[in-house]
């Protein structure tokens, strides 16, 4: 029995366990994520491959990620965020390490599509967020932006990291460097700090109990922002107009994304812009979401969500607007600034919505059954981006296309109200 006196209750673990979780996120983010398309130009030199052709195995990566949630989820609730965390690394250091010895097209899509895909499935973004979502409700917006903040920070420093590697040791050892960073960090590190609940390690989340019988523990610090009273299960939370809606911002947020970490970088060195300036404009993109997911993170536990989700996504549509005008790199690097903060806002603020809509106690199941729906909608920009310019001879049309999706968000963002509470409940 978990005993609620504050002076008898153990340390409270929920700030290691951040700690841990950041390392996971950051370093699959950094490390997986947003590598590949730094390593786009230096493979498709190398062996001649066209740009749809190597964007396949992201795109395959992304659909195996996604396609994998309803499993991933049961697999959470039944065995813990922190097993799922340390297996899907695991698989992510091999996929790596596999990468230095590709020689035909077959092997990226085995070592990053698929060893990759399941890395992204298991262990990025329903684990991690499963296990902020269980040890904070009161600040959980604030530990969101902290963990989301260290995608920023490995996207940021990364980038840069592996033009260095590829310049000094060549892409293949730049491949190697990067599968033992990636095991240092997400299996051992943050494998040593993540404990899965804090009911597990006799601790309540946020630290402490409800300060009186009176006080809802779901309550939110300002009355602007809506949390739920009660935990959804999946079957009702899918039946609700709100988590269709968020599943749709969700999936532009993405669609943008994967578009831009997979052909930003080839993109500007088509504008004969230096690999060095290429690769660090991704990295200040990804920097100035770190901005991006601390504003979200505080402001989240202030102000509606719809109001927020609606200033980033314009945000990121003017950031396109912006790489379209690139020519001057003024417009670089405003891209860069405008796209960073938006994605890093809303990159917080959505699961935090989630949350703060359903609940915790089913959150990695409802997030998991609907995580295909997100990923089959998201994953195929960066193929499309990648046919678009064979056709074309450039990215004018995908990048517009992503661009007027960001504009129409801001519009949709305003009708993500609230869900209601079941009639059997209420």
């Amino acid at each position: 029995m978990i005993n609620s006196s504050p002076s008898k209750q153990p340390r409270f673990s929920g700030w290691l366990t951040l700690a841990g979780a950041m390392l996971a996120y950051g370093g699959i983010c950094g490390d997986v994520t947003y590598a590949y398309g730094v390593f786009l130009p230096s493979m498709n030199e190398t062996f001649g491959w066209h740009r749809l052709v190597l964007s396949g195995p992201y795109t395959l990566f992304l659909i195996i990620g996604g396609l994998l949630g309803p499993l991933v989820g049961w697999t959470i609730a039944r065995f813990g965020a922190r097993k799922n965390i340390i297996l899907g690394n695991i698989f992510a250091a091999l996929g790596l390490l596999g990468m230095s010895q590709v020689s035909e097209i077959w092997h990226v899509y085995l070592f990053f599509g698929v060893m990759g895909g399941l890395a992204l499935a298991l262990a990025e973004f329903l684990a991690v967020t499963t296990v902020i979502n269980h040890w904070f409700i009161r600040r959980r917006s604030l530990a969101l932006g902290f963990l989301f903040a260290s995608g920023g920070i490995g996207g940021f420093f990364l980038p840069p990291l592996i033009i260095s590697f590829i310049s000094d040791l060549g892409w293949r050892w730049a491949w190697v460097c990067l599968a033992g960073i990636h095991l240092l960090l997400t299996v051992i590190l943050a494998g040593c700090l993540i404990r899965n609940t804090p009911e597990g390690e006799g601790q309540m989340p946020d630290g402490k109990a409800p300060e009186s019988p009176s006080e809802n523990f779901y309550s939110s610090t300002k009355k602007s922002v809506y949390s739920t009273p009660i935990d959804w299960s999946a079957g009702n939370a899918m039946r609700t107009p709100a988590l269709w809606i968020l599943l749709i911002l969700f999936s532009i947020l993405l669609f943008v994304t994967n578009m831009l970490t997979t052909h930003q970088v080839a993109y500007l060195r088509d504008l004969q812009y230096s690999p060095m300036v290429s690769a660090t404009a991704l990295g200040l993109m990804l920097g100035m979401s770190i901005l991006g997911r601390l504003l979200s993170g505080v402001l989240g536990m202030r102000f509606d969500g719809r109001h927020l989700a609606a200033v980033f996504f314009g945000c990121m549509g003017l950031g396109i607007v912006s790489l379209m005008n690139a020519q001057e790199i003024f417009f670089v690097y405003l891209y860069s600034i405008l796209t960073g903060i938006g994605f890093g806002g809303m990159i917080v603020l959505l699961p935090n919505v989630m949350g703060a809509y359903f609940g915790r106690t089913h959150f990695s199941r409802i997030v998991g059954w609907t995580t295909p729906v997100v990923t089959l909608a998201s994953a195929i920009s960066p193929a499309l981006a990648g046919y678009f310019y064979d056709v074309t001879g450039g990215y004018f049309l995908p990048f517009a296309i992503a661009a007027a999706l960001l504009f129409g968000c801001v519009l949709l963002a305003f009708l993500a109200r609230p869900p209601v509470l079941p009639l059997a409940i209420k």
